[in-house]
């Protein structure tokens, strides 16, 4: 678990102070010897770049981000996607921040509590491991996320290695993914609620759906990325159902093995920055029960289109257009 701080076994020291410490085999580095709030140079810049492509998530704590921070450390990197809707915790005056306050946001939107909204999204165990609009034609690129409050304990988020997932396949699973294609889509395996549901109607509102490659290329560094999405993943294209189902849970149990993963325990001041080209990640579920808010904020940049193991780019269904969001 990242949970700490210091010159361990592995580290990499940088110029300028700034210090890379692995802290698990596959994914995840802790970043130190950087003031994320100040001006940060081109060789900083481009370290935490190459540790991000490098480790998939790159951690930095004690930092004093604030919303105009934020933006312009994302600007360094990319650009800030400007989300239409936003929840009502976010600030208004800053378009590009995104903020979640756990069961604080989410209780009582479309009439239920924030437990029975998780229950009907998350119908399988793996079901809430996802990439951030992983349903979009162009998912963000990256996410950079700050903790403002959180619980004394819990709260932890978990993030996977795709490239590393995608490479510990078979040769033969690996020939016969490289060419598939699935259909990612919001909502996907929501259990409606008895009569009126006002949330099914959000999502119908809002749809959006992309056939996206199973495997894509990174844009950066050529790896080739499992690309599945517990969140958004509909159905393997060209598969009956019964196939779909069976492939798609054993390539996301592959996605998901402890030895691809890194936990990472927030505290006030903690930032978390993660290629969502190489990475899923699982969002806390076990901070429902404690009399504690968990106040996040966050930041994406903007993406490109996937593209294939088979050189195809994805192709939009519905709801999603490149660059327009």
């Amino acid at each position: 678990m990242a949970n700490g701080t210091g010159a361990g076994a592995g580290a990499e020291a940088g110029a300028g102070g700034i210090e890379v410490r692995p802290v698990a085999g596959h994914i995840g580095a802790e970043i130190t010897g950087v003031d994320l709030a100040g001006r940060l140079d081109d060789a900083a810049v481009a370290e935490i770049r190459a540790a991000l492509l490098r480790w998939k998530a790159v951690f930095f704590r004690e930092q004093k981000l604030d919303h105009a921070s934020h933006v312009a450390l994302a600007r360094r990197f990319g650009e800030p996607v400007v989300l239409p809707r936003r929840g009502g915790a976010s600030p208004r005056d800053v378009p590009e921040v995104e903020t979640t306050a756990d069961r604080l946001e989410l209780g009582g939107r479309f009439g239920m509590d924030h437990e029975e909204w998780l229950r009907r999204r998350r119908h399988t165990l793996l079901r809430g491991w996802h990439c951030d609009h992983g349903a979009r034609v162009d998912p963000p690129a990256a996410t950079i996320l700050r903790a403002e409050t959180v619980p004394p304990y819990g709260g932890d988020t978990t993030w996977s290695n795709l490239a590393a997932a995608y490479a510990g396949l078979s040769g033969p699973v690996r020939a016969f993914v490289d060419g598939l294609r699935a259909e990612h889509r919001l909502g996907v395996g929501y259990q409606p609620r008895p009569g009126d549901d006002a949330y099914l109607r959000h999502l119908m509102d809002h749809q959006v759906a992309t056939l996206h490659p199973l495997v894509r290329v990174h844009p950066e560094t050529g790896e080739r990325v499992l690309f599945v999405n517990g969140y958004y993943v509909e159905q393997i294209a060209g598969l009956s159902r019964a196939e779909s189902v069976a492939i798609l849970s054993m390539l996301l149990e592959q996605a998901v093995r402890p030895e691809y993963t890194v936990r990472f325990r927030w505290e006030p001041g903690s930032v978390a920055f993660w290629d969502n080209r190489a990475a899923m990640h699982l969002a806390p579920g076990d901070t429902a029960h404690l009399d504690h808010p968990r106040i996040m904020h966050r930041v994406m940049l903007a993406g490109d289109v996937p593209v294939g193991a088979d050189g195809r780019a994805s192709q939009p269904l519905t709801g999603s257009e490149p660059g327009r969001w």
